[in-house]
């Protein structure tokens, strides 16, 4: 059964949204105009209202954090209630530009709260285009893990322009990132794969994480099982294809 809450529809026997009331098209145009509000700068985002309970004081000990994990493009926020859990000291925020997909994150994470008291606090989505506006939320070094999981491919030549991976994105990034920290990519499309990661390999502020490093981090198991996207993909016995790159000091 459902029922309806203001504007969020809800089952009954989960208590979470229903995803079928919140469908969007697969993906939007990063290059064109939206409207919707944006930070001047980092120092303008409003914690309190993404983690009001860890912000409702100035003077309350979380009101020192900053958010140290950004999935861009979060789909419908599959990673962060994964990450949620495992990292509970760690603030993290997705970034999504379709506004249905926004809102039902929204939606989810607060369904999430209500049924788990004292989790979920740590992890909240925000509607922008990461393509542009990385440095309006995030200051220099500040984060230590972005995500880029399954993105729209673009697969025409001249759309190329449109992939969120690319060299001058990836210096935004490395701007973003601290050194030491972390882009995840994943994605089915074996020449999208190829691609992302011949822009981190010829970028001079990344290197590739070795075989044993992989092994070891937790969050790249996560990174084909806790997405809608690699769900399908596993379903349908396809292949994935990840990249994974570590920030560092420019070489002397």
């Amino acid at each position: 059964m459902l029922e309806n809450k203001g504007s969020m529809t809800i089952s009954k026997s989960t208590g979470l949204p229903r995803k079928r009331f919140y469908r969007a098209r697969a993906h939007s145009n990063p290059l064109s105009d939206s409207h919707f509000p944006v930070p001047l700068s980092p120092c303008h985002v409003d914690y309190s209202l993404h983690y009001p309970e860890l912000f409702q004081l100035s003077d309350q000990p979380g009101a020192s954090k900053k958010i140290e994990f950004a999935d861009i493009g979060c789909g419908f926020g599959g990673l962060l209630i994964s990450l949620s859990t495992l990292f509970p000291n760690n603030l993290m925020i997705g970034m999504e530009l379709r506004d249905k997909v926004t809102e039902y994150v929204k939606e989810r994470i607060l369904a999430l709260r209500v049924a788990n008291p004292g989790q979920y606090q740590n992890i909240s989505v925000v509607r922008t285009n990461s393509m542009k506006y990385i440095p309006n939320y995030f200051e220099k070094g500040q984060l230590s893990k972005m995500f880029f999981l399954f993105p729209d491919p673009h697969f025409k030549e001249k759309n190329h322009r449109r992939r969120v991976i690319s060299s001058h994105l990836l210096d935004e990034y490395a701007y973003a990132l601290r050194v030491g920290g972390i882009i995840y990519t994943i994605t089915d499309v074996e020449e999208l794969g190829e691609w992302m990661k011949a822009c981190l390999e010829g970028h001079p502020l990344f290197e590739a994480l070795t075989e044993e490093e992989l092994e070891a981090d937790p969050v790249v198991k996560l990174l084909s099982s806790a997405t809608e996207e690699g769900q399908k993909v596993a379903r349908n016995g396809g292949e994935t294809f990840q990249a994974v790159y570590r920030r560092i000091l420019p070489s002397l």
